[in-house]
């Protein structure tokens, strides 16, 4: 029976569909018959307690010269019957988290959001990973420059990064006894912010591994996006190459780990980032990489996602 697929997204009309994530899901939810709406951004509300949303009747096509129609804007209602793909990149800022409240309600009415918004809440894609310290390299979060400073000098070399990045922003590769260290910190620290800091993996020159959860089990095959020239950094966004892999034993045993407690949570997408032999953060807002790795092994990741998700209404 065709779905309403609800996409709550940044502009569809700035994404770039050759790597979009999302835009795959699109695809493939309307290849299924399902009804595509996408929520005008910033307008989803509440009221008289019920959770709604300015939409518009979406189409899209896999052409780079013109990727998305929208009909005329409505008001929608959420309920039974409906998907919602919250997909919103982040910051996980205050306004990102009230549109989870209201995403709340919209489940609580019969929706099914992916990924459940009390998750979203909880699972900071920093502290996430810590949640299953057997899988991550030593890491520290502090507030205290004098003891991110003393972490750095313990284990020689370091990479310190806020909570609320994303794209490799405001990373920094850090060895004990570097001068700019002091200011690093109080750069990232600020009035108060915490910092992550955690020992620098050298495997990170073979890639930063994107693995992908679908209801809690693993796609067989990882992208590695490897640092290219005189950059530590492996996101796509700061210049990395993406090639994909086959998962190794290890990247089983971590998506092992972390996979039931993100299934029973209702994560139903995760993207788990693993250097070398160590998992450094669990992605829940807008995971990415489907687009490359479909293309790489001719997958369909986002029909494994809708069978997921079919399965879950049906049941």
């Amino acid at each position: 029976m065709p779905l309403d697929v609800i996409v709550v997204m940044d502009p569809i009309g700035s994404i770039k569909i050759a790597k979009d994530t999302t835009f795959a899901m699109l695809l493939e939810a309307q290849r299924r018959g399902h009804r595509l709406q996408y929520v005008i951004p910033g307008r989803l509300s509440l009221r008289e307690g019920v959770a709604q949303a300015q939409v518009a009747a979406l189409t899209v096509k896999d052409d780079k010269a013109g990727w998305s129609t929208l009909g005329d804007t409505r008001t929608l209602t959420f309920g039974p019957g409906q998907v919602v793909l919250m997909r919103k990149d982040p910051p996980v800022d205050d306004q990102y988290l009230y549109d989870t409240h209201v995403l709340g309600v919209a489940q609580q009415a019969g929706a099914l959001i992916v990924n459940d918004p009390q998750g979203l809440r909880d699972f900071n894609e920093k502290l996430a990973a810590l949640l299953f310290p057997q899988c991550c390299p030593p890491t520290l979060v502090s507030r205290d420059p004098a003891a991110l400073k003393a972490f750095v000098a313990e284990h020689g070399e370091a990479v310190l990064k806020p909570l609320d990045g994303m794209g490799g922003r405001s990373i920094f590769r850090v060895k004990a006894g570097d001068p700019n260290t002091n200011v690093i910190l109080e750069t990232l620290i600020g009035g108060g912010n915490f910092t992550l800091a955690q020992r620098f993996i050298p495997g990170i020159k073979d890639g930063d591994k994107r693995v992908l959860l679908v209801d809690g089990e693993p796609v067989d095959y990882a992208l590695a996006r490897i640092p290219q020239g005189d950059e530590f950094r492996g996101n796509l966004a700061a210049g990395g190459r993406g090639e994909g892999r086959p998962l190794s034993e290890r990247d089983r045993w971590i998506a092992a780990q972390v996979g039931p407690e993100m299934k029973r949570r209702g994560m139903l997408f995760v993207g788990l980032d693993v250097i070398g032999d160590y998992l450094t953060e669990v992605n829940v807002t807008s995971p990415t990489c489907v687009r490359e790795l479909d293309g790489q092994y001719g997958l369909n990741i986002a029909g494994q996602l809708f069978d997921a998700i079919e399965k879950k209404l049906a049941a």
